[in-house]
């Protein structure tokens, strides 16, 4: 799916389904990119000629997804986290889709296995007009790309 062109895309234009199809309860203004890292492990063996180690891939670590979002009034976010914290069988696949300036996809995220790992509204304050949001972290097995 991924489309390349010669000009960087917008990241303004993206939609997100949480394993749920389209709806109000997947309308996300921010998107936060987990890091992704190898974990490399050195290692020589004593009659090395050479005194570098070697570097050994072995576990991959990722950060949280992270979705903001303007608060609603819809639960569902909150329902997904709950089902999670009681132990429940939480798990789904969620894509994010970059969008081009014609609202065709031009790259997807998939992250695979993915369950709440953390729920936050923003705090209120009556003395400033700012919208309230909900923040869902979101921990995942494995993100593919296509």
């Amino acid at each position: 799916m991924a489309v390349t062109r010669d000009r960087p895309y917008a990241g303004m234009n993206f939609h997100v389904d949480l394993g749920l199809g389209d709806g109000p309860d997947a309308g996300v203004a921010q998107v936060l990119f987990p890091a992704a890292r190898l974990q490399l492990n050195e290692y020589r063996t004593g009659n090395d000629k050479v005194l570098e180690a070697t570097r050994l891939s072995t576990l991959t670590h990722y950060d949280h997804l992270v979705l903001r979002r303007g608060v609603t009034g819809s639960l569902a976010w909150y329902q997904w986290w709950d089902e999670a914290r009681n132990g429940g069988d939480a798990r789904r696949t969620v894509a994010v889709t970059l969008l081009d300036e014609q609202r065709n996809p031009a790259m997807r995220w998939r992250f695979l296995r993915a369950r709440p790992a953390g729920y936050l509204t923003s705090p209120m304050d009556a003395a400033v007009a700012d919208t309230l949001f909900e923040t869902l972290e979101i921990g995942f097995d494995r993100f593919e790309l296509e």
